[in-house]
Order: C-alpha cells, then structure tokens, then sequence
C-alpha cells in the first residue's frame, strides 16, 4: 500500500494543479512510482466525440508522463465550472464517497508515492443534499490524509493561507508545508508575505515556485518525507 499526500489550494486559481504536476514529475523523475488522484473534477470541456476531458487530472498525466487512464485519474467529472456540490446537483449525479474511498485505495494499491488533489479550497463543498453534507475537508479526515498547501505568493495571500491553517488546525487535519506559487524573485512584498506566514503560523515554507517553472525546487528525497 502507497504513502498519500494531499494538496489543498488556499482558493481557486493559485495554481495548485500546475504544482501538483510538478511534485509528482520530481518523484517520478527521480525513479520513483508516483500517481495521481482526484475525487472530483468541475469544468471538464467536451471533445469530439462529447466525451468530457478532465482537464487538471489530465495535465497532471501529461506533465508527470503517468500514463493513467482517465476514470483511475479522477472519479467524478462535470461540465460545469462550479463547485462539485452544485455540478452534482445539475446532472443529479451525487458523489458517492464508498467508491472514492475504492477508487483511492485502488490508486494507493497502485502507486508508491500518491499525490491526491481537492478542488478549490478546503472547505470546498463536495456534497450537500438531503443525505448528506459532505465538504473537502471531511473526506481528508475520512481518508486520514495530510495536507500540502499551494498558495499565491502575491496581494492577499497571508489571510487565505493564513484561514486555511486554522481551519486545518481545527478539524486536527496534519500540515505538511506550503508551496508559494507565481512567485516573483526579490519582490519585497511576496517576501514579507512568506515571512509573515511563516511567523503567524509556523508552518514551514518549502518552496516558491515561480511562472514557467518546469520543476519542483525541493529534493525528491525530501519530497518523499512528506507522505504517509
């Protein structure tokens, strides 16, 4: 059975999926039998044939040269670019977390390394109907995972990364760093943020990375460490 890691955003569009293909590429590049994993996708384009294509979980596979095909990438894939809760609704195709739970045990089975990423934020809503309400950060504790944060480095950034440590915190979920992304080199502004995060919360600040970054500043053998 596979070590697991799970990658937050601290909001949407911060790039958590371009890290993501970026630690599991230094894993893979490294020797290493590293996959990759998402419960659900939202805004999944149609191609030809009108099949949906889950664009994140497929750019992951391109980059990082998995080779998956796309159902053991991700389980659930909508059209619409909404949260997963409400595209659930839409299509009245509820997320069934018995078979996530499959579908992320058979990836773990599958791969050394397993590199699971959410949608949006934590607290992301998965699942909120009459049966159930069920948010991100309720199957991270259901699947016992810990949690790698990818934040933007720029304006803003130290009271969403911030707020989504504490959350974690509270739901006693396990922090294993930040990865600061759109990183500028030398901007005093980006530099303070990391510095004041880091002394806010003391979570530890593992890379920055910037724009153009074809690979992960950290060592694949320290990468490793941070799953489990």
């Amino acid at each position: 059975m596979g070590k697991t890691l799970f990658i937050t955003g601290t909001g949407t569009d911060v790039g958590k999926t371009y890290v993501t293909a970026l630690i599991v590429k230094k894993l893979r590049d490294a020797g290493l039998s590293a996959g990759y994993y998402k419960a659900a996708l939202s805004g999944a384009v149609p191609d030809d044939t009108n099949s949906l294509q889950a664009g994140d979980a497929l750019y992951v596979n391109r980059i990082a040269k998995i080779g998956e095909r796309q159902e053991n990438l991700v389980s659930y894939v909508y059209k619409e670019a909404v949260s997963p809760h409400l595209a659930a609704k839409i299509n009245r195709q509820p997320i069934d977390f018995d078979r996530v739970e499959n579908d992320f045990t058979r990836a773990k089975e599958t791969y050394d390394y397993l590199t699971m990423e959410g949608s949006g934020g934590i607290i992301c809503p998965l699942r909120w109907d009459d049966t159930m309400h069920m948010g991100l950060d309720d199957l991270v504790k259901r699947l016992n995972l810990g949690v790698l944060i990818v934040a933007d480095a720029g304006l803003g950034t130290i009271n969403s990364t911030v707020l989504t440590i504490e959350h974690l915190n509270a739901r006693h979920i396990p922090i294993r760093g930040i990865i600061f992304n759109h990183y500028i080199p030398g901007d005093i502004m980006q530099d303070d943020n990391a510095r004041m995060i880091a002394e806010m919360t003391g979570v530890a600040i593992l890379a920055f990375v910037k724009d153009g970054d074809s690979s992960l500043d950290i060592d694949a053998d320290v990468l490793k460490y941070l799953y489990t």
